[in-house]
């Protein structure tokens, strides 16, 4: 009597009913819990399951003894990487490749949503929203064919510069013109699927909205300021957090489809070294398994960073 009046007082469930409830929960929404297990079940298998990997980035990686046996090396393998000049070479180039995306891609999806919502006929909107996001399923290794096709020594490219009297370049050997194709070639791939999720954000508006800014003068490019841009800005910090967060990823089908020798210096990102790295160079797999971590690490400091700048200086919700 003491034990349940003292929980009267303090409001604590007894652990036999909070089983009990959470049975209940189970089998009252057991269909949608069958429909996330699959989900679910991926998750664990795929990512969770190989995390104790992890620990080869401490260890000198010995094939008789498998991964939990062999002999630990503490930090050489951290040592070994930062004193390799090409990871600090993919390191850089991974910077600010991913920073390019952000400043020159991020906004290309924003901007394509705000004028696919301003096109009033139906029919028109639907047909260029289904041409830009057609691309987005084209595999990198078809679409670095046509690249590869249309700027090699007899492409189109060179053709055309041929024909107005120019020399002809070699734009996928040279560092610049080729950081410029990638990021043409994956907003050409990747902006329409992208701004998918805006246009998902501009669909929730109350059309209300906006017949009552149009009985009140506004116009079009004005309801978009005061109506769409506050909706869509707050689905942009969502996923400027998530680019953010992304940064040490530097695109590797693209580029490893697209890059040769030539432009090492300027485009072998940190997935492209460790490839290099593990299967070429033959480094061993506590190298590459160290690059990863580092990799992981520093995304994970700047996905809550992000979020943080987000909700401090941008006044947003955030994560």
């Amino acid at each position: 009597m003491e034990k349940q009046a003292h929980l009267a007082r303090t409001g604590a469930v007894p652990s036999r009913d909070l089983s009990s409830r959470m049975r209940r929960e189970i089998a009252k929404h057991k269909y949608l819990y069958i429909l996330v297990a699959p989900l679910l079940i991926y998750y664990i298998v795929f990512s969770y399951v190989p995390m104790y990997g992890i620990v080869l980035a401490f260890k000198e990686f010995d094939y008789s003894k498998g991964i939990l046996g062999s002999p630990w090396n503490h930090f050489d393998n951290f040592t070994q990487v930062w004193a390799n000049p090409d990871f600090m070479n993919a390191f850089r180039n991974t910077v600010l490749i991913s920073l390019g995306r952000l400043l020159f891609e991020f906004p290309v999806p924003i901007v394509l949503a705000l004028m696919l919502n301003e096109i009033s006929r139906g029919k028109m909107k639907r047909f260029f929203q289904t041409i830009f996001t057609f691309p987005h399923f084209i595999s990198w290794v078809v679409i670095s064919g046509i690249i590869l096709g249309i700027f090699n020594d007899q492409g189109l490219y060179n053709q055309i510069l041929t024909s107005l009297g120019l020399e002809k370049r070699s734009a996928l050997t040279d560092g610049p013109s080729f950081t410029a194709i990638l990021f043409l070639s994956n907003i050409w791939k990747e902006a329409g699927w992208s701004c998918i999720l805006y246009l998902a954000a501009i669909a929730g508006i109350n059309p209300e909205l906006y017949e009552a800014a149009s009985v009140d003068g506004a116009n079009r490019f004005q309801q978009m300021k005061a109506i769409t841009w506050p909706i869509v800005k707050s689905t942009a910090a969502v996923l400027f957090i998530l680019a953010v967060g992304n940064v040490m990823n530097g695109g590797f089908d693209q580029i490893f489809n697209l890059y040769n020798a030539a432009v090492y210096k300027s485009s072998d990102i940190l997935d492209t070294f460790v490839y290099r790295s593990a299967f070429t160079d033959a480094t061993g797999f506590g190298f590459s398994t160290t690059v990863g971590l580092l990799k992981s690490i520093i995304n994970f400091g700047l996905l809550f960073g992000a979020n943080y700048l987000v909700r401090t200086i941008g006044k947003e919700e955030g994560l």
